[in-house]
């Protein structure tokens, strides 16, 4: 598989998304280590700050999608990159937990700006047949984008200096401004006229999507599954060596960059997506099942079980990561696909805040049980999209198709500034 689309549109988002996760990955591998060792917060203030942030980014995100609704998404997308990019170098001037506070605020906002405008971006910039595609294009690229800051945070850790940390958040604020002018040759996306009267928000009060958004959210905790419990569950409950769990990552990293965007196909319709997303429910429970019979068991025969349980978690995951863009997408409607990005993915972040405490109480902290009954949630939350997804479908008003680049020069709607 390619890793960038097509030239047009999808192509330029996918080289903007593969800029700015370099310097994510970066962040992600360096920040932990740069708060406490050279700012001086204790672990205690970086992990409230984080929550802090994380809660923040979440109770904005509808609200930063609806003004890419508004204003346009490429003007927003532009704006919350370059908000990122300062903000992010305004990190070298931290030196307290109050002013770590304000900055990683600010941060949070701009960042569900850019998140909300980029679905409406895709939304609006590629034909409707191709969303979910394009969705697919740009998870890919963010793994690649991701693994190479990993690298380059990797050398900044080994100097463990202030120099070699500033260094680093000057590469990731780079990232973010250089992210943000690749966009520079996308064409504005022509505003979709609403109702003119009711509720601006109406995500927050699409009642079966917001259950759809939450079962999904919730379905989203298994990524904290191979990121954060089953390390443990390897080094605390099996007898597998401990460096599988660095194969595994990068088994998962490498599926991800090559199946995606193949394993999106039949997903841009609602009831491809909802079945998608039943199958997706069934892996990542069997998954489960896998990673339990990994403990007590012989080494060359735990190692197997997690190799197993990693290939069919990933699966799963594929699975999942599609059938939320296609239901996403396709629930929305034409004039609010900016929120409806947002408020979707606020569960994404909700299940991210759930998965660190439910995952390891359960897999590692009740052992084999505890994976049994993660097993059985998946299982039952990937069950229950279809009926609601059904649900949410029939509730949808009858809409003409969204207008695309094809046909933006003979819309009527308003033109955005953006």
């Amino acid at each position: 598989m390619p890793l960038l689309p097509e030239p047009g549109p999808a192509r330029i988002l996918a080289i903007s998304t593969l800029v700015q996760t370099v310097g994510r990955g970066i962040w992600l591998t360096a920040s932990a280590l740069f708060l406490t060792r050279s700012v001086g917060l204790s672990v205690t203030q970086v992990g409230l700050g984080l929550t802090v942030t994380a809660l923040v980014s979440l109770i904005a995100s509808a609200p930063m999608g609806y003004l890419a609704d508004r204003y346009g998404p490429r003007g927003v997308q532009l704006l919350g990159l370059l908000a990122s990019a300062g903000f992010t170098g305004a990190l070298i001037a931290v030196h307290s937990f109050p002013q770590f506070l304000a900055v990683g605020i600010a941060t949070a906002l701009s960042d569900a700006a850019f998140r909300g405008a980029r679905g409406a971006m895709i939304a609006g910039a590629v034909p409707p047949d191709q969303r979910v595609r394009t969705r697919a294009y740009l998870r890919a690229t963010t793994n690649v984008g991701i693994s190479i800051g990993t690298v380059l945070g990797g050398v900044g850790l080994a100097a463990d200096t202030r120099a070699a940390y500033v260094t680093l958040i000057c590469v990731n604020a780079g990232s973010l401004a250089v992210a943000a002018l690749v966009l520079i040759p996308l064409a504005p996306i022509p505003v979709v006229a609403g109702p003119g009267h009711g509720p601006r928000l109406i995500a927050l009060r699409d009642r079966p999507f917001l259950a759809f958004t939450v079962l999904d959210g919730l379905m989203s905790m298994h990524f904290g599954l191979l990121n954060i419990a089953l390390p443990l569950w390897i080094a605390q409950h099996t007898d597998a060596p401990r460096w599988l769990i660095s194969v595994l990552l990068l088994v998962n990293t490498t599926v991800i960059v090559l199946f995606q965007v193949r394993a999106s196909r039949g997903t841009e319709q609602l009831t491809g997506a909802a079945r998608a997303a039943r199958r997706a429910g069934l892996a990542i429970g069997g998954a489960c099942l896998l990673y339990a019979a990994s403990g007590g068991v012989p080494t060359p025969v735990a190692v197997g079980l997690l190799v197993a349980g990693a290939l069919v978690h990933v699966v799963g995951e594929l699975w999942h990561s599609a059938a939320g863009w296609g239901i996403s997408f396709g629930l929305a409607p034409a004039h609010a696909q900016g929120q409806y990005q947002g408020a979707y993915g606020m569960g994404m972040q909700l299940g991210s805040m759930l998965a660190p405490v439910l995952v390891t109480s359960l897999a590692v902290g009740w052992g084999a049980p505890g994976w049994l009954v993660l097993a059985v949630l998946f299982a039952l939350l990937g069950a229950a999209q279809p009926p609601v997804v059904r649900w949410a479908a029939r509730t949808r008003p009858l809409t003409p198709t969204p207008p695309t680049p094809a046909t933006a020069s003979r819309s009527t709607a308003t033109p955005s500034a953006g």
